[in-house]
């Protein structure tokens, strides 16, 4: 069996910078994945960064949904790319949060525990501190990643099923409660 990570990076708090963790959200909660030999497991990776090294390195296949940037492209076009085979205008040099997660991947690649890695990036505009939600030119770029995203799993052999109640608008109010709802709170 093959194990395949789909992994939100972003930080909420700071508007488009929390793409990757609304898609993934998004992602699960709308649909339900099958295949009859690999395993898709969709995590929010929130900006743990280095902290995911543990979970990453289990599985066989890994793609991050975050924020990429480049001087050639405008806001909310969206890429995706083996990241090993990057496209020359991405320049990972945006956020402190992309920049450890580059790092965090290139650490596991060269111990060799960095499993195939896609990337489904969205270049974000200016980042806005304390806002929970997406600017106009991200959420126009959630239909292109999901169809993105819908037709490379389909490519892999996934079967879905889909709840068409549930828009991306639906979970991004959450989103700060969510990624480690399993953990109890422990005060400090």
């Amino acid at each position: 069996m093959s194990k395949i990570l789909l992994l939100g990076i972003g930080n909420v708090l700071y508007a488009d910078e929390g793409i990757g963790v609304h898609f993934t959200n998004y992602i699960k909660d709308k649909y339900t994945f099958t295949h009859p030999s690999h395993q898709l497991d969709i995590m929010d990776g929130g900006t743990l960064a280095q902290g995911l090294i543990p979970i990453i390195c289990q599985y066989d296949q890994l793609i991050v949904v975050d924020t990429v940037n480049s001087a050639q492209a405008k806001a909310g076009e969206v890429f995706f790319f083996d990241f090993d085979h990057a496209p020359a205008e991405i320049d990972w040099q945006g956020s402190a949060h992309e920049v450890e997660m580059l790092q965090t991947l290139t650490m596991m690649d060269m111990v060799g525990d960095r499993p195939q890695t896609q990337v489904l990036g969205v270049i974000p505009t200016v980042i806005v501190p304390m806002t929970l939600g997406l600017t106009d030119a991200l959420y126009a770029a959630v239909p292109t990643m999901e169809k993105t995203l819908i037709n490379y799993l389909s490519a892999l052999g996934f079967s879905l099923s889909q709840d068409d109640a549930v828009s991306i608008d639906l979970v991004i109010p959450d989103a700060y409660k969510r990624g480690h709802e399993d953990e109890p709170l422990h005060p400090i």
